[in-house]
């Protein structure tokens, strides 16, 4: 196994310091020049660090993001399927003049004492459990949204960050691409904020056939991992990514994708938990296995704003789909933000009429990831750390409990803990495999 190479051997070029500095910058929520402090820290020379990477469908674009990043060192991958564990590995190789051991059981990784970080790209049951496991072995951890399956692990991963002391950032990458929008919102761009916005307008199929087959040499024990068996249930049928819509494993679109926007709604509105939340809507495009909504509109109530997700994710809608991403209500107009990487944001006054203009940098997925890796250097503060993404996570949960129990789920706003609702305590936690329960 190679050791980590020392801080003195790692010398940065021009390009480098540059890149370096953009993400400092980031970090530090500077806008435009770079602070003094910034130019320090991308000045410095980075210590180089070794990562690993979970589950590669997914977590191909966190290889592609991490080797367009200088200083880091893919030292692992790990994938229960043979097929997607070969195209890793391929990649890397082609790029990486380091070598780059590839894994079944991601808890080899952790057994190396040179690794740093381990970036969790599996499926949403395993985000908790992989990351407090990543975090007892000394490892700091990336860990894609939403990052916990149920309300259990949002406490859970949050409790064990601050336990073990260890940097862990979430993959809803807007936190770094949407931070001048909404520094531009909350300069007072349409003045006091009512109401939010946002939407997810897709055109998904069926699951009746799998939309991406799995290797038949696929571990699906170890796939499974933490989740105890479901009788009856064809689990091979839902690999790679159908058991987003079945409640056993998946948070349906509104873990999936609703995380993201709302995140940023509750970001540029300045709100935590709500004090009620309502999920209304069904299963109407596909008459298949599905159990999560494919319609529906999730409504969060702070009492002195609101905001909501609109979803239509078998019918794209477009013979409306807004142009915007994530919407704002203020006193004296409207400010909308489109998404992609690169973040665009309009502002309208009261009536409809454009009034100004912006755009934040061309970001991607390096500007984020590279977010977390200036934080574990000491030269960052981390755009979305665990404790600020959970809540949002929490917001879905929330949502997903107003849905499967079709009632109006009562919030306490201090600590986002359900009031008076027996039928939604028994989905706070889920039932676990033997030896597999996660544990601070």
């Amino acid at each position: 196994m190679n050791p980590l190479p020392p801080s003195a051997a790692s010398v940065l070029t021009r390009r480098q310091v540059l890149h370096r500095a953009a993400l400092v910058g980031l970090g530090a929520g500077v806008s435009g020049a770079l602070s003094p402090v910034s130019l320090r820290a991308a000045n410095a020379a980075g210590r180089k660090l070794r990562v690993a990477v979970m589950a590669l469908g997914r977590g191909m674009a966190h290889i592609r993001a991490l080797l367009a990043l200088p200083d880091v060192e893919i030292a692992y991958l790990a994938e229960v399927d043979p097929v997607r564990l070969a195209a890793g590995l391929k990649l890397v190789g082609e790029t990486q003049p380091a070598p780059c051991k590839g894994v079944v059981d991601f808890r080899t990784c952790l057994e190396d004492k040179t690794l740093d970080a381990l970036f969790i790209a599996a499926t949403n049951f395993w985000h908790t459990p992989a990351a407090l496991l990543a975090m007892q072995a000394g490892k700091h951890v990336y860990v894609e949204k939403p990052g916990s399956h149920n309300p259990y692990e949002a406490e859970l991963i949050v409790a064990a960050t601050r336990k073990y002391g260890k940097v862990v950032q979430m993959g809803n990458q807007r936190r770094t691409w949407m931070r001048e929008a909404i520094a531009a919102l909350h300069a007072g761009a349409v003045g006091e904020v009512r109401f939010a916005r946002s939407f997810y307008y897709a055109s998904r199929g069926s699951i009746a056939t799998p939309s991406r087959p799995a290797s038949p040499d696929l571990n699906l024990d170890l796939w499974q991992g933490p989740v105890a068996d479901e009788p009856g249930r064809e689990l091979s049928k839902f690999v790679h990514y159908n058991w987003h819509w079945l409640w056993h494993w998946g948070n349906g679109e509104l873990g999936n994708n609703g995380v993201h926007t709302l995140d940023i709604l509750r970001w540029g509105l300045r709100v935590n938990y709500p004090r009620r939340i309502t999920y209304n809507g069904g299963r109407y495009w596909h008459r298949d296995p599905q159990e999560t909504p494919d319609t529906g509109t999730a409504v969060f109530d702070y009492g002195h704003c609101g905001m909501e997700w609109v979803q239509s994710s078998c019918v794209p809608r477009m013979a409306e789909k807004p142009t915007a991403e994530c919407i704002f209500y203020g006193d004296n107009g409207t400010f909308a933000i489109t998404g992609g990487t690169t973040t665009g944001w309009t502002v309208y006054d009261p009536k409809g009429v454009k009034v100004s203009e912006g755009k934040g940098p061309n970001a991607g997925d390096p500007a984020h990831f590279g977010n977390f890796l200036e934080a574990i250097r000491g030269n960052a503060t981390l755009n979305s750390p665990i404790a600020e993404g959970q809540i949002s996570a929490m917001l879905c949960h929330l949502g997903n409990i107003a849905y499967r129990t079709n009632v109006t789920v009562q919030c306490d706003p201090d600590t986002g803990r359900m009031i008076n609702h027996p039928a939604g305590e028994k989905l706070w936690k889920r039932p676990y495999r033997k030896g597999w329960e996660p544990v601070l």
